[in-house]
């Protein structure tokens, strides 16, 4: 099939750059810029998107997956997929702040993204001031918006979006060490593992995990046509942790979840886990937390 893109004639050219094709799907959920009173609270959620929560005046206090945070102006938040977290006023008082969800199909900005273990960035951080003149543009476009978003303010979110994306992946890039040989074939390699080892968390549940077990990883390996050690090698390289790690997470994630609703006594969650009985649930959790489920619950969500 002849190319819609002839190069000129042999000797013709006198430079020439060529930029790789470009193909990116960007999707922004419950953009809000919020002023609230010093009673306002958002109870404990999660959501499966990516999320930016910055502040602009006053003070937050943000719980995410148990842990508090205060939230001051030029504060920025990043909560991943799964994330469970709640606000209130940090101090009684009102405060301003601006809120955008996200998900794009850029595996290696998601593979960034995936790495970062921080939650917080202080206003005096090198990210928080790489990222706020973007942050900004995006508040600034918001306050433009009255009832009904018009074509040239969505392209102009999307453009500030995008140029915070770039600001992100130079202050990140580094800190995550992200390695440049992880190319687009290991990326795609390593979200295929990813999505295989998300579809073992319940299967795992419901086995006595020991540590000297494979989770499944060689099955994994054998269906991707790979060895197991190659299987580690690029899932470490891309995400920067091991599958059995990555496991391990997602798994105590779930059992969150299950813990923080009240309604649910512990002995129900062990059942809906597939756990034989509450002994077995306890052990494992306390292996993955440090503390048994009754433990976690009796000490609330702060």
């Amino acid at each position: 099939m002849a190319s819609a893109f002839l190069p000129p004639e042999l000797g013709q050219n006198i430079s020439e750059i060529i930029i790789p094709d470009v193909k990116t799907t960007l999707n922004l959920f419950g953009m809000h810029l919020r002023t609230v009173s010093g009673a306002w609270s958002y109870p404990i959620h999660a959501h499966p998107q990516y999320e930016f929560n910055y502040v602009l005046d006053g003070e937050q206090r943000i719980i995410v997956n148990s842990r508090s945070y205060t939230q001051r102006a030029g504060d920025l938040v990043l909560l991943r997929p799964g994330d469970s977290h709640s606000s209130q006023s940090g101090n009684g008082r009102p405060f301003t702040y601006f809120c955008i969800h996200f998900d794009i199909d850029d595996k290696i900005l998601i593979s960034l993204l995936s790495r970062l273990h921080h939650v917080l960035f202080k206003a005096d951080s090198t990210i928080a001031h790489k990222l706020t003149p973007s942050l900004t543009r995006l508040v600034d476009i918001s306050r433009q918006i009255h009832g009904d978003i018009t074509m040239s303010q969505r392209m102009m979110l999307q453009s500030a979006v995008f140029e915070l994306f770039g600001q992100l992946w130079e202050a990140f890039s580094v800190e995550a060490n992200l390695q440049a040989s992880a190319s687009y074939e290991k990326v795609e390699l390593a979200h295929q593992i990813r999505s295989r080892l998300q579809g073992l968390v319940y299967q795992q549940f419901k086995q006595d995990a020991q540590e000297d077990r494979t989770l499944g990883v060689d099955d994994i390996a054998a269906e991707l046509g790979i060895s197991s050690s190659h299987c580690y090698r690029v899932f470490r390289q891309v995400f920067g942790l091991s599958p059995r790690e990555f496991l391990s997470r997602q798994m105590l994630h779930e059992a969150k979840v299950l813990l923080d609703d009240p309604r649910l006594p512990v002995s129900h969650i062990s059942t809906i886990l597939g756990y034989r009985d509450i002994a077995h649930f306890s052990r494992q959790f306390k292996r993955w937390h440090g503390k048994s489920p009754r433990e976690y619950r009796e000490g609330g969500s702060l």
